[in-house]
């Protein structure tokens, strides 16, 4: 395709110069004409003066006609087979650079979309399972939670129930003490103010009846 567009500018180019050549031929061919219309003035003017100027002297037309169709021909020559194919040679090699140019810039562009689409599925991926593990690890925390709460209640529940008897316990004792305690001073003040000797069970059964008593 390039050398097509290249060939195709070179002839076009070949025409213009071409053309250009015939055009500026044509015009000293006129130019000439005129001049050699003006000649005999010329001649005539050139009897009474010493010089005058040689391109337009008609004897020298002939000679100046052939050095400008020979310095045209070599032109359109040196145009034509150097310097249009230099040039269309270096725009053929400057199309086909930026036709490779382009070329990888569009194939660096579909390797970045590549790229591109793998990362974000990299990012999907590892997105889907950061929320995966942190959902793992919520539920994982959540029933560790609930099972400690658990435990620690089943603990205090049962330091509750322990606590209570030890006190159940300690307070029968207590009242076993207080009933013992009180049976004896009982006994003393009967001994002391009335000098009756009371058996020791009569006075805990007393002392139960009163604290009995007291309680109801």
């Amino acid at each position: 395709m390039p050398n097509l567009l290249a060939k195709g500018r070179l002839a076009r180019w070949s025409g213009v110069a071409g053309a250009s050549l015939v055009t500026l031929t044509t015009m000293a061919g006129t130019v000439l004409a005129a001049a050699a219309e003006h000649a005999p003035d010329a001649a005539h003017g050139g009897e009474h003066a010493s010089g005058g100027l040689p391109q337009l002297n008609p004897a020298n037309f002939p000679t100046q006609i052939f050095w400008l169709a020979l310095t045209f021909g070599v032109l359109y020559y040196l145009l034509s087979k150097k310097a249009l194919p230099r040039v269309a040679e270096v725009l053929e090699a400057r199309e086909e650079r930026i036709s490779r140019d382009l070329a990888k810039a569009a194939q660096l562009k579909e390797e970045a979309q590549a790229v591109l689409a793998k990362v974000e599925a990299s990012l999907a991926g590892a997105r889907a399972e950061a929320l995966t593990l942190i959902g793992q690890a919520s539920a994982d925390i959540e029933a560790n939670n609930q099972a400690r709460q658990s435990a620690l209640g089943a603990d205090i529940a049962e330091r509750l129930r322990t606590a209570e008897a030890s006190i159940a316990t300690a307070k029968e004792q207590a009242l076993a003490n207080v009933r013992t305690a009180s049976a004896d001073i009982a006994r003393d003040i009967a001994g002391r103010l009335a000098g009756i000797d009371v058996d020791q069970a009569q006075a805990e059964a007393a002392v139960a009846a009163v604290i009995e008593e007291r309680q109801g």
